[in-house]
């Protein structure tokens, strides 16, 4: 696509990483962003739940030539750590491959990185404290209103992206088009984000280095599973972890709506988690302070209007983020948009259309997965069943490599297409359960043989 002028709202990772793209192919991109700058003040306002960062977001990275100065900051997890009720905590790896791993990393520190690596692009300017208040999608044109004086002004580009998040005021005025079709789902559960410290001077760590001031193992993503509830933990450089607990919102015990108070958490907690107490100091101050966040899943068609506006991100799929993917398949998307115009030289509508086909259908499907995924972390995890089946799958994808690939593994260590990795998924669990009966009734057939020879 020839030079354009490009509007972005929205300045959060799907959006800076956009921009940082567009500029380096020559267009001349205006970010909007309803809140403050951030540089200088070290972090973004907003969601601070730690991220895991995988294969297709690295891949979407080191295409901008950022992935390794991400990888500096962040911290390996090449599986999970299950914390039972009592007992020792149980290690699951993610892959049987150990070079496979996720990455543990600082929503505000990537957005932090991806903002300043777009600013130092040419033909970048970002409006900071600057809110959309109204939008002509098949014009190219957004009214923002300036957050302190009330001033507002009238933005007009070739191209309109809303990267305005899950509640997006770019796709809000798609909405009031007909034909337009949008749906949100919130999970009725909840979340908090508590904290780990890192260990004082002196304590014995726990983690993998010898001298860490981790309290337990950083090289794994912790989880609490307790059925129909979770906690998680993600380690941070500094040797703290960021945990997040998930509970319903309403309902008896635990739940937000029947534990209010911190002393409520902390004695709950002490029967509950009670492995993770003495590590938690500030636990019955960080459960009364922090709120309670929403987790939402968005579907929406078509992504673009008037062959000038289009949304990208959480604005056209919100999910919740349960497999870890919502900034992976958001850069996946940045990956797809700038493809699309770099394939069409002069029609720019047919860019956006062609964006959308590439897209949508996956983004529906890890949508679908991150739901069932929630199922499996918070219910599943502890159980032996789990385990052997993940142990069978890391046993039959080292048989067969090429013929057999967990969906874990395509999801977070390929850049299959989501659908895709979800379809090939259910091919080998129908190939597995004919298998396993075909096993099953060789064995009955023993039985019967043997027992057989053996009657009188």
């Amino acid at each position: 696509m020839a030079s354009m002028r490009v509007l972005v709202v929205g300045a959060g990772l799907v959006g800076s990483l956009l921009v940082h793209q567009l500029a380096a192919r020559g267009h001349s991109v205006r970010l909007v962003e309803r809140r403050g700058d951030p540089r200088g003040r070290g972090a973004l306002a907003g969601r601070s739940i730690n991220l895991a960062i995988s294969a297709r977001g690295f891949h979407a990275l080191d295409r901008a030539g950022l992935g390794d100065r991400l990888r500096e900051r962040a911290i390996r997890m090449p599986g999970r750590m299950i914390h039972p009720r009592s007992g020792e905590p149980i290690f699951q790896p993610y892959s049987r491959d150990p070079r496979h791993a996720i990455h543990s990393v600082s929503r505000a520190r990537l957005n932090l990185l991806l903002l300043e690596a777009a600013a130092a692009q040419p033909g970048v300017e970002m409006l900071f404290d600057r809110r959309a208040i109204d939008v002509d999608c098949s014009q190219g044109r957004v009214v923002v209103e300036h957050s302190a004086t009330g001033a507002v002004d009238m933005l007009d580009a070739d191209l309109v992206v809303g990267a305005d998040g899950a509640y997006s005021a770019i796709r809000a005025a798609m909405q009031k088009n007909e034909r337009f079709d949008y749906s949100q789902r919130f999970l009725s559960h909840g979340y908090k984000e508590l904290s780990i410290p890192a260990l004082a001077d002196g304590a014995e760590s726990k983690g993998r280095a010898p001298h860490a001031p981790f309290a337990m193992d950083p090289n794994a993503l912790h989880i609490w599973p307790r059925g129909g509830s979770m906690m998680i933990a993600l380690p941070n450089p500094d040797g703290s972890f960021t945990c997040t607990l998930f509970w319903p919102f309403e309902g008896g015990e635990p739940s937000f709506a029947a534990i209010r108070s911190g002393d409520d958490a902390l004695d709950y907690f002490r029967a509950h988690y009670p492995d993770a107490v003495p590590l938690m100091p500030t636990l019955a101050e960080d459960f009364e302070r922090n709120p309670v966040g929403t987790m939402v899943t968005v579907h929406s068609a078509p992504w673009s209007w008037g062959g000038r506006t289009v949304l990208i991100g959480d604005a056209a799929h919100a999910i919740v983020p349960f497999y870890g993917q919502g900034a992976n398949c958001g850069f996946e998307d940045v990956e797809a948009l700038v493809d699309s115009l770099d394939s069409q030289t002069t029609n720019l509508a047919k860019a956006l259309a062609d964006y959308e086909t590439r897209r949508r259908r996956h983004a529906d499907a890890i949508a679908d997965m991150a739901l069932a995924n929630f199922i499996e972390m918070r219910d599943k995890t502890a159980s032996r069943w789990f385990r052997l089946r993940k142990k069978l799958d890391h046993a039959l994808h080292g048989m067969a490599p090429s013929l057999y690939l967990p969906l874990y593994d395509m999801v977070s260590f390929t850049t299959i297409p989501y659908d895709d990795a979800r379809r090939r998924a259910r091919r080998q669990d129908v190939v597995l359960m004919l298998m396993l009966g075909a096993v099953t009734v060789l064995l009955a057939c023993v039985v019967v043989l043997i027992l057989a020879v053996a009657a009188p």
